[in-house]
């Protein structure tokens, strides 16, 4: 196996992870100015400045797959990349709140895009033995533009006076620009070729590569094969484990409150009395812990599991929310609330973060994949914007104490546990053609 183009190509198209993460947590930054600008009520702010590029994502997750089946997984990663540059210009030049909210809605669309065709993509051109390392290098990527994004609007606070915060959404045209570029240098997914295109000589090119030459036609037989046996509808009864699964690991990733806390953190913090410039820059402690266990949880996924990281994640979500509450309720040192922030979000990068993309890309089998991934993702993006909308409301309703739905979601952590230990099967070393469920 030429390892050196796989990581490259794999890379390449998890830089898109990048920009879904930097797109979705750079609104932080511009969060309070904007409101103050445009003079939004909680519920308005809520619905259509934060949350509208997630409905997007919404949108862009449930039909991804339609694009990644007729277009191909390549040409849907290059208009994923002009989706982003599009939002960003245009966030940036915003005239007024409806504006603002359709350019980041646009953006959302990529995210939600990316979030099938990327791990799509990036299971299809490993093996089994380095999938889950490879699929989790978007979920890395993720993390990273998430942290770039909260140094990014700290470097930029006040860098443009009023308008600092176009200056914080429009920089992202620039990773935009770099993904456009490095995408355009991968091949197609051979198992796209062999199914939807009946390219099976320009698909043995790249299994080649992948496989160093060795059973390269056996295993264009066993895509067709495992394509014949299951070429039947996502949501007809042979695939109703795989949709329960992606349905409640998607769930339960946004019940255990990340969107709350990465979208949110600086207001979160100010309430605990950190001030505006010290809130952003604990928004950066947040994503560099993020990062940190993200790496790690990389290093093992494929040497200990999916399942393992996801009983490392839920105990340490559920003691960390609860001290979070607890430190709400019971006003202790901000220092001490940001410590248990840190605990949660390192949790979150470690279980379920490392996991999600992994785990929803390889239980689907080929012929209905994308649609899988679609689906596992769409659920994801339903609950991340439902939670993002009304969290203005909720915060505003609690107050400066807003300790109780913590507690709230350290209960739905319980629930994730006994979903891992009852349910969550382990597929790590098997092969996409071999997965039964």
């Amino acid at each position: 196996m030429n390892n050196k183009k796989i990581f490259f190509w794999s890379i390449s198209v998890a830089l898109s992870g990048f920009l879904f993460g930097f797109d979705t947590v750079v609104i932080s930054g511009a969060n309070l100015p904007i409101r103050e600008l445009w003079n939004t009520s909680p519920l308005f702010h809520g619905v259509f400045i934060m949350s509208m590029a997630l409905w997007g994502t919404v949108i862009g997750a449930l039909l991804g797959s339609y694009p990644c089946d007729k277009l191909g997984r390549k040409k849907t990663l290059v208009v994923i990349g002009l989706l982003f540059l599009v939002s960003a210009v245009g966030s940036a030049l915003a005239w007024d709140p409806y504006s603002f909210s359709f350019f980041r809605f646009i953006g959302g669309l990529g995210v939600g895009a990316s979030s099938v065709a990327s791990p799509t993509y990036i299971s299809e051109i490993s093996n089994k033995e380095n999938r889950g390392r490879l699929v989790a290098l978007y979920q890395f990527n993720i993390v990273l533009g998430i942290l770039i994004a909260y140094f990014s609007n700290y470097l930029l606070q006040g860098f443009g006076g009023d308008i600092d915060w176009r200056f914080m959404l429009g920089i992202e045209a620039i990773p935009s620009i770099f993904f456009l570029l490095s995408i355009i240098k991968i091949p197609e997914s051979p198992r796209w070729l062999i199914l939807f295109v009946n390219k099976d000589k320009k698909a043995k090119e790249i299994l080649n590569i992948m496989y160093d030459g060795k059973g390269v036609d056996n295993k264009v037989l066993e895509i067709r094969k495992g394509f014949n046996d299951n070429n039947q509808s996502l949501f007809s009864k042979p695939f109703f484990t795989q949709l329960k699964l992606a349905f409640l690991i998607s769930f339960f990733n946004q019940l255990s409150g990340i969107n709350f806390v990465l979208y949110y953190a600086p207001q979160i913090l100010e309430s605990a009395g950190f001030g505006t410039s010290d809130s952003l820059m604990s928004s950066i402690s947040i994503g560099f812990i993020n990062l940190l266990f993200t790496l790690l949880g990389v290093r093992l996924i494929d040497s200990f599991g999916r399942k393992f990281l996801m009983y490392v994640g839920s105990f340490g979500y559920i003691i960390s929310l609860i001290s979070i509450g607890s430190c709400f309720l019971l006003e202790l040192n901000s220092n001490i609330l940001l410590t248990f922030i840190l605990l949660f979000v390192a949790s979150h990068a470690i279980g379920q973060g490392a996991v999600i993309w992994v785990f929803i890309s390889e239980i689907f089998p080929n012929s209905v994949r994308a649609k899988g991934q679609s689906f596992g993702s769409g659920i994801h993006w339903v609950f991340a914007a439902i939670i993002t909308a009304i969290t203005p409301y909720v915060i505003d309703l609690l107050g400066n104490n807003p300790g109780l739905i913590f507690f709230f979601f350290g209960l739905m952590m319980v629930f994730q546990l006994i979903f891992v230990y009852r349910t969550m099967p382990e597929t790590r070393k098997t092969s996409l053609e071999k997965m039964k469920l």
